[in-house]
């Protein structure tokens, strides 16, 4: 716990701490989850979740949350990528290399339509 020397760094950590919250509420906002189980991180969710960040740094993407979760449980999959568009059900993508990981960004989160190739069915 960080020492709180004035007014100042007390205001400081409240902000952060509703930043913070502010990232866990998903209401209305685009959710995207990168399985980062030991099954997907040796199959390359690293690199996969490195290109989502730049993504949506690099388009100034907002109103977006991107998680990391354990192991999804298809590990025949990995890397596995959930995109939850608000109000819609969750699409799963499986092997999704950077490459990949680009393509649902342009196609699924920024335009609204699934990319069929790299959806894992349920």
């Amino acid at each position: 716990m960080p020492t709180i020397k004035s007014l100042e760094d007390l205001k400081k950590m409240r902000e952060e701490a509703l930043r913070k919250q502010e990232l866990k509420t998903t209401t209305g906002k685009t959710e995207i989850v990168v399985g980062m189980g030991t099954v997907g991180i040796a199959a390359g969710a690293r690199e996969t979740l490195k290109e989502i960040l730049e993504f949506v740094d690099s388009h100034h993407l907002e109103n977006i949350i991107i998680r990391q979760t354990g192991n999804i449980g298809i590990d025949s999959f990995e890397p596995i990528v959930q995109v939850i568009l608000p109000g819609q059900e969750k699409v799963t993508y499986g092997h999704v290399s950077p490459e990949v990981a680009k393509t649902i960004m342009e196609e699924h989160v920024v335009k609204g339509k699934l990319v069929p190739d790299y959806q894992v069915k349920g």
